[in-house]
């Protein structure tokens, strides 16, 4: 049977491949588009745009979401319980304590966001303070602490900035094909005549590679951070029962939306969590199945 430890390893190293492939899969795309171009600077704007929009949403992107989120900061002396669980989990975990955001929604979730440890948040809803116990608090606050541990707030901001750059590149190109101006030498080179025609095949798919790879990436760091979070309890089925009653709670969330939705420990959206998904469903889930979870889980020994 394997362990949790065995678990965080080997989700480390397929998120490292996956982010990996990633970055090729950009750099490859704008390279095809620079050479039928014969523009080297694409390829030029692509490592400067993902090194920019990185650093721009990496800085402000947290005060957007919580404002989005209609959350408010709380003080040690609203609510005492809750700063104890959090300082504890801190302390073992060896973090710095976070600020803590309460969402005036009575659907249970949480999430956490920040540009690094030293200036992170965590933002928990009144529904999942009302309805979890204090075990099943620990472990959603462990998840999410672990999520900071990781860089992963870093992480999924890099892998948007990487996916709005191969939209970006590939309906520009779809745009320049069709009022554009193309080179009278085309006809005359086979060899660019097949790089033209991959290019438009590429135009065409390579955002949808670019989803697929970013929601595989999102969720092996929700798998990384449930284990790591249960190591940090040493109590999985506290993290377990917590995903079931925020699951297949019957309220929704009212305040997520799409842009939001992948930062929540669980969807938001009741239609996620519940029905049973196809393969190709699981593809485009920012989320893995709430049972595939839970399995993983309860599965493992500590």
């Amino acid at each position: 049977m394997p362990t949790l430890y065995t678990l965080v390893d080997s989700n480390k190293k397929k998120s490292f491949l996956l982010i990996l492939s990633f970055l090729v899969f950009v750099m490859l795309v704008a390279y095809v588009f620079s050479v039928v171009f014969e523009n080297n600077s694409i390829l030029y704007f692509a490592v400067i745009f993902s090194i920019v929009g990185a650093f721009t949403s990496y800085w402000w992107s947290d005060k957007l979401v919580l404002a989005m989120s209609n959350a408010h900061e709380v003080k040690f002396e609203d609510n005492k319980e809750l700063y104890r669980i959090v300082e504890n989990l801190c302390i073992t975990a060896g973090l710095p304590v976070p600020k803590i955001y309460i969402i005036d929604d009575t659907a249970p979730n949480a999430f956490a966001t920040g540009r690094d440890p030293e200036h992170a948040v965590i933002a928990i809803t009144k529904g999942l303070l009302q309805k979890l116990d204090r075990s099943e608090l620990e472990g959603v606050i462990a998840h999410e602490l672990s999520h900071i541990g990781n860089r992963d707030i870093l992480l999924a901001t890099l892998v948007t900035v990487l996916v709005g750059i191969v939209v970006l590149l590939a309906d520009w190109f779809r745009h320049w094909i069709f009022w554009g101006r193309r080179g009278d030498d085309r006809e005359n080179s086979q060899f660019k005549l097949i790089l033209f025609i991959f290019a438009i095949i590429l135009s065409i798919l390579a955002p949808f590679f670019a989803y697929l790879m970013q929601f595989a990436i999102s969720r092996k760091r929700e798998f990384l951070a449930d284990a790591n979070g249960a190591l940090l309890t040493r109590y999985p089925e506290g993290l377990a029962r917590a995903l079931e009653k925020i699951a297949y709670d019957n309220e929704p969330l009212k305040v997520a939306n799409r842009a939001t939705a992948h930062l929540y420990i669980a969807s938001p959206f009741k239609s996620d969590t519940r029905k049973k998904v196809s393969f190709w469903q699981k593809a485009f889930m920012t989320h893995p199945p709430i049972e595939e979870r839970i399995r993983a889980l309860r599965g493992m020994e500590i």
